[in-house]
């Protein structure tokens, strides 16, 4: 398991750094697509990594109130 999620680390810091990359490329060419493109860059910079930040926690959250359930009927 520790492995997988090594290698989805990586997988995410690379897309990260393409990310940033493409923003860079579209605020420098010089193209009337451009500026649609670096606006939905920038956005795609922003969100994705928030979006995924908050299903981590919804996944560690669930996964709590899970283990807490567990160990509620283990009582019984």
């Amino acid at each position: 398991m520790k492995k997988i999620k090594q290698i989805f680390a990586l997988i995410g810091a690379v897309l990260l750094v393409c990310m940033y990359a493409a923003t860079l490329i579209f605020a420098l060419i010089d193209s009337p697509a451009a500026s649609g493109l670096f606006k939905a860059s920038v956005a795609a910079t922003i969100l994705i990594p928030v979006l995924l930040y908050a299903f981590i926690m919804i996944t560690r959250l669930l996964k709590d109130h899970n283990d807490d359930s567990k160990d509620d009927r283990s009582d019984i």
